[in-house]
């Protein structure tokens, strides 16, 4: 992906883009994985990619450039990222209802610094699926 195709600016216009971009590449990556996993080292388990992995984090991520391009480095991140911290569901919130529990992880990405993901852990299978991606340090 062109890093000069993905606006910068935080106008909704480009946040808009941004969506389509972070969507267009779920798409694509999900066409190219048929297993719609990856293995991540550090949990020795797999981590799912669902549709509430892309409706999250094309809303999230697409708010910021960085967050937009830490996304693209989306295998990286599943197969990389450590766990910080396990936290409660948000209580009301309908897209966090199917898990018992949200995993913080991190992940150092180059040129963008500290990306944070969150994983849903499903309530009775235990399947990890992530949730957000973000950047939560710049360089």
């Amino acid at each position: 992906m062109n890093k000069t195709l993905i606006p910068e600016d935080n106008s909704i216009e480009s946040i808009k883009k941004r969506e389509k971009i972070i969507r267009d590449f779920y798409r694509e990556w999900k066409e190219q994985n048929p297993s719609q996993r990856k293995f991540n080292v550090a949990l020795k388990d797999y981590i799912n990619i669902r549709m509430v992995s892309i409706v999250e984090t094309s809303e999230h991520a697409a708010k910021t450039y960085l967050s937009t391009i830490a996304v693209l480095q989306l295998d990286a991140i599943l197969m990389g990222a450590k766990k910080v911290s396990i936290k409660k569901t948000k209580p009301g919130n309908k897209n966090q209802q199917p898990f018992e529990r949200m995993m913080i992880m991190e992940y150092d990405v180059a040129f963008i610094g500290r990306v944070k993901m969150t994983v849903g852990i499903r309530r009775r299978t235990h399947e990890k699926v992530q949730y957000c991606i973000t950047a939560i340090q710049s360089l």
